[in-house]
């Protein structure tokens, strides 16, 4: 009976993903607690707080990641509840990218798909930057422990690369191994967040006040608080939360994988931003109280003031255990980014919204995996890692713009639904009467983040403090608004039909193939007038 309820599951999926114009090519080996389990693991509160802590101290300090988490976190439900319901709609592995195009009129379709594609990619690979280079500054710095070891920027880049190889091999060997893979991922999470807390209360000598941690306002920004205001380290010192609680998309471009995907990838979105936000409040106060010397803390050796904490509080030896459980849920968030990361881009790509698209358009009949967007995803956050080696503002900055990115892509299908809502056909997830009010306040959201992310993080601004987000996220406006106007609105007609293709026994994607496949089409609209 229960292979029976399975098979139909997966037979109702396909005809979901044939209805918006595609064959089912990768495996549907994932259930609800496992799409779930990929957003948990690239949220990763553990890996967001952690990387960006140092820049939480210096920028409003205690006060601000408190009451800023609690304000971020509640903003990012309201955005995922949006994202969720568009998600039921339309369960595809394209995820925003293909919802831009089926929320719009059919004659703004491939432009809303490829801005939205373009910036959706942009923040993909800006997220596993900032994940797996996080991930190699731990190993450096937990490598200094006990040894006469001193990381240099050429043995940076030699872990970060080895990190990005090893987390790309993993994704090369299927979607059966990131199965397995995902299970562990969230139990390391959430064993290892509640014991490291556990650890670093119970064995700190001294704690830190309430008073301190719920009310201290510190400005480390250089002199922004008198130059601008107080106001303005705050909002841009929500960058963190608003950093860690980004990816829960992974659950949209998982739903090709995953059974009863019109509910499993929405209630996934949703669980992973609220599991994350409840861990990670816990893991900041957690920290908060468990700092020595804030001074000491802010201005460790190590370079990294969560490993000064655990230092500590639980000596040498404590320290290298909780490093242990740090790069672990790093290195699990990175692997499953470069998943998500990888199967957006082959999305993108079946539908030739990248250069190369016929060469990356294609899933390994062995493995069932897009072996080719993986290694593309890894090549390219390496290279935006480059500017981050010895610069803790180039790496906030890779943070800025991994979270634009992304939001933005949210925000643009969540803002046509509202504009487009009388043409809107729910999924079995939606929201009733508060679809609406929802969808307005996280596009609301949004535009507020986007500003405030770009803004100068550092007092005074020169070279080696410019936040080059800006610079970043102007370039994809431009290209792609650009090249929209110069060329793709010729011949990109965003999410193609591939099923039609498959009908006449061609591989779209297949150079050999292309001229046939134009040639049928226009065969059959000669006899269709």
């Amino acid at each position: 009976m229960a292979d029976v309820l399975h098979d139909h599951v997966i037979e109702n999926d396909e005809e979901d993903l044939a209805r918006m114009g595609y064959k089912q090519e990768l495996k549907r080996e994932l259930g609800l607690m496992q799409n779930f389990g990929v957003s948990f693991s690239i949220i990763s509160v553990v890996t967001g707080m952690s990387s960006l802590f140092l820049f939480g101290l210096n920028t409003g300090g205690p006060a601000v990641m408190v009451w800023g988490w609690i304000v971020v976190s509640i903003f990012t439900m309201l955005v995922g509840l949006a994202m969720a319901e568009v998600c039921s709609a339309h369960p595809t592995s394209g995820g925003p990218y293909f919802w831009a195009a089926m929320l719009s009129k059919p004659e703004h379709a491939a432009m809303a798909s490829w801005i939205c594609g373009w910036f959706n990619l942009l923040g993909q690979v800006a997220v596993t930057t900032g994940i797996s280079f996080a991930c190699a500054s731990f190993l450096s710095t937990v490598c200094t422990f006990k040894t006469d070891f001193v990381p240099t920027s050429k043995t940076q880049i030699g872990v970060y690369a080895a990190v990005l190889v090893t987390q790309g091999l993993i994704n090369t060997f299927g979607v059966h191994i990131l199965h397995y893979l995902n299970n562990i991922s969230v139990w390391w999470h959430a064993l290892g967040t509640f014991s490291l807390v556990i650890a670093i209360l119970s064995k700190a000598p001294t704690h830190q006040s309430a008073k301190f941690v719920f009310t201290q306002f510190i400005d480390g920004t250089g002199g922004w608080g008198e130059r601008a205001s107080h106001a303005y380290v705050v909002v841009i010192g929500t960058l963190m939360a608003q950093y860690t609680l980004t990816g829960f998309d992974a659950s949209a471009h998982m739903t090709e994988e995953t059974r009863n995907a019109a509910m499993s990838g929405s209630i996934g979105i949703v669980m992973a931003i609220g599991v994350s936000a409840i861990l990670g409040w816990y893991l900041l106060l957690g920290l908060l109280f468990s700092i020595q010397d804030l001074d000491a803390t802010v201005n460790s050796a190590t370079g990294q003031p969560v490993a000064q904490i655990f230092l500590d509080t639980v000596g040498t030896d404590g320290a290298i255990v909780l490093m242990v459980i740090i790069i672990g849920c790093m290195f699990f968030c990175g692997t499953f980014s470069i998943t998500s990361n990888s199967r957006m881009m082959y999305a993108f790509a079946r539908d030739g919204g990248i250069p190369g698209s016929k060469f990356f358009a294609v899933v390994s009949t062995k493995w069932k995996s897009p072996i080719r967007t993986v290694w593309l995803a890894c090549t390219l956050s390496f290279i935006l890692g480059l500017p981050s080696l010895g610069s803790t503002v180039a790496f906030s900055a890779a943070t800025s713009i991994a979270t634009i990115g992304l939001y933005i892509s949210y925000g643009i299908p969540v803002a046509l639904r509202v504009i487009n809502r009388e043409n809107f056909v729910r999924g079995p997830f939606h929201l009733g009467s508060f679809s609406y009010p929802v969808a307005i306040a996280a596009v609301l959201w949004i535009m507020f983040i986007s500003i405030a992310f770009i803004l100068p993080q550092v007092d005074p601004v020169d070279s080696q403090t410019f936040n080059y987000s800006i610079v970043a996220v102007g370039i994809v406006l431009t290209y792609s608004f650009g090249y929209w106007f110069l060329s793709a609105r010729k011949w990109f007609t965003g999410p193609v039909k591939q099923i039609a293709a498959e009908e006449m026994g061609i591989d779209v994607m297949d150079p050999s193939t292309a001229k046939k496949f134009e040639t049928e089409m226009k065969v059959r609209e000669v006899s269709d007038t």
